[in-house]
């Protein structure tokens, strides 16, 4: 044999990946589900972004009404006996809380001696004012005395909060009116 001019057949590649039979590819099906999900998770992290909106607003501390002020600090200092929650309330500067202090004190002194539960209530908040930065607010306190669900005692005190407007309304001294 003689060699030959003619130049050698060109390659033929070998043969691809053959799709299964009856499952052709569905690139339209894949681009929706990818679009689903993706919308999923913008609607996810709006959700989140309104949460947290709902429950920034929802624990707000309310200081911008001198009575609301002082329903949340007798709430927290008297009922709830949270000092750090009542310090949300009260004024930085010449404080002066002895005489509700002595009142919660004789209250849980009260408890423990006679084995009872002492509930503290208040009346309608009244806000007078003293200057532009300045309010007082007078309200009557309702100390009950219980035990086993029985009404054992029950009196009334007349109380005033001063406040000052720091930044919002906060108690700086309370006081047992005669």
């Amino acid at each position: 044999m003689q060699p030959s001019n003619q130049p050698p057949p060109p390659a033929v590649p070998p043969p691809g990946p053959v799709p299964a039979a009856g499952r052709p590819r569905n690139r339209r099906l894949r681009l929706f589900l990818a679009m689903g999900a993706g919308i999923l998770a913008l609607l996810c992290l709006g959700g989140v972004g309104v949460f947290i909106s709902f429950y920034d607003e929802a624990t707000k501390i309310e200081r911008s009404k001198p009575d609301a002020v002082v329903d949340q600090f007798l709430r927290a200092y008297l009922v709830n006996r949270d000092d750090q929650e009542a310090a949300l309330f009260t004024c930085k500067n010449g404080l002066d809380l002895a005489a509700v202090t002595a009142l919660r004190t004789q209250l849980i002194e009260r408890e423990k001696e006679f084995n009872v539960t002492v509930n503290v209530s208040w009346s309608t908040l009244i806000v007078s004012g003293a200057g532009e930065d300045r309010r007082s607010v007078a309200t009557d306190l309702v100390i009950a005395g219980s035990s086993g669900g029985t009404s054992l005692s029950r009196r009334t005190e007349p109380w005033t909060f001063a406040l000052v407007d720091e930044d919002g309304w906060r108690v700086c001294s309370a006081a047992k009116l005669p």
